[in-house]
């Protein structure tokens, strides 16, 4: 991949920075974390699915743009230092490309239009109670019953499930077979009878994740993506695409800048010293910087493979790995740059309510909270590496 960008890289980046300048409000690029309700994240995601740019990497004979890698890269760059919702990953990173690759015709033209559009809102029913990291060994059952399946079980920690109107579940269909035998992955409408969510607040206060409980819920034979007790090849398929676009490096960068702002603004430290002439705080903000570019050559060279025909492999292991710890460590900084500021906890400010502190330290507790889920979310850090030490090592 050339990084020197050649004239016409340089025209794509305006065009992208053209569109985000009248499609993307000024007032939204802060740096804060935004609360944002189901119709705003869909009529954000309709626009770039209008554009043509909601899929990057998805074929362009189901929607994708057809860009190239660096392409790729200059739009992911350009969205996050605009600070624009991420788009939906659970239908463009995750089922999406199950369903252009697994599923039948009438399953394509069925959900991958809705999919790209957003017209489907979908979750993903994967971890259960007592199958997080062991995901294999999932009890959620599904019995043949004619010409549907009756699912039983539960799920946790699935993310947005309260706005979701589809859900891609991982279900046991043989209880005979060994446990990697018996899985089998359905597509199942939420509004189904039988169905029920309920909320899970996290430690930084946020209603992100449920728990979903299914009692006896019929779901059409047709509603199963490939074979019958292969899904968990379609299941490890899926994960490969989901912890590539975990690693967020482009959002790292744009967090790290923004903190290295902060630190440097005379206006809020009076005579005292600012943090970044410190020189301990300036090592941890430049070691965060070689970590970062050295990941983000890697995820470069892991678009020129796919360029080249190579779907996501085990060096997805290692992006979600490198990519979870750096997003960690840039909230932890930006903790100590909050001080004693980011002990009160501020989340859900009414318009009427003074902040105590800058703007900036508002959120810092609670970020540095919710990213502690990411070394453990799309498979947790330590079974990316049993996977890096089997596909990459050898061992």
């Amino acid at each position: 991949m050339d990084l020197a960008f050649t004239k016409e890289n340089e025209e794509f980046r305006q065009e992208i920075r053209d569109f985000l300048d009248e499609n993307w409000p000024e007032e939204k690029r802060t740096g804060e974390v935004t609360e944002f309700g189901r119709d705003e994240y869909i009529a954000w995601h309709k626009k770039l699915a209008a554009k043509g740019w909601v899929a990057p990497s998805w074929p362009k004979e189901y929607g994708g743009p057809g860009w190239t890698p660096t392409q790729k890269y200059i739009f992911a760059e350009e969205m996050a230092k605009a600070e624009t919702f991420n788009v939906l990953p659970f239908n463009i990173g995750m089922v999406g490309p199950v369903i252009y690759t697994f599923a039948n015709e009438e399953q394509k033209k069925r959900f991958l239009p809705a999919t790209l559009n957003c017209d489907i809102w979908w979750c993903q029913g994967y971890s259960e109670p007592g199958s997080g990291s062991d995901l294999a060994s999932l009890r959620t059952k599904a019995v043949r019953d004619g010409d549907h399946y009756v699912v039983n079980g539960s799920k946790t920690w699935t993310t947005l499930a309260q706005h979701a109107d589809w859900i891609f579940c991982l279900v046991k269909t043989d209880s005979e077979a060994k446990a990697q035998e018996s899985i089998s992955f359905l597509l199942i409408d939420m509004k189904t009878p039988g169905i029920t969510v309920r909320p899970i607040i996290t430690m930084g206060g946020d209603h992100e994740v449920n728990e979903v409980f299914l009692e006896d819920v019929r779901v059409p034979v047709e509603n199963l993506i490939g074979e019958e007790n292969k899904g968990w090849t379609y299941a490890k398929f899926l994960l490969m695409h989901e912890r590539s676009g975990i690693a967020g490096t482009h959002v790292c960068k744009k967090a790290l800048s923004r903190l290295r702002e902060v630190a440097s603004d005379k206006s809020l430290y009076g005579d005292a010293p600012i943090l970044m002439d410190d020189a301990e705080f300036r090592r941890k903000v430049s070691e965060i910087e070689m970590d970062l570019m050295a990941l983000e050559y890697t995820e470069l060279r892991a678009l020129a493979g796919e360029e080249a025909g190579k779907g996501p492999g085990a060096e997805s292991s290692i992006l979600k790995i490198r990519g979870t710890e750096l997003q960690q460590r840039i909230s932890h900084l930006a903790v100590e740059v909050a001080g004693y500021y980011a002990m009160p906890f501020q989340r859900g400010l009414t318009g009427n309510e003074t902040p105590s502190g800058p703007e900036h330290t508002v959120d810092a507790a609670a970020g540095y909270f919710n990213k502690r889920k990411t070394s453990i979310y799309g498979g947790s850090n330590e079974i990316q590496r049993n996977i890096i030490a089997k596909a990459i090592l050898g061992l």
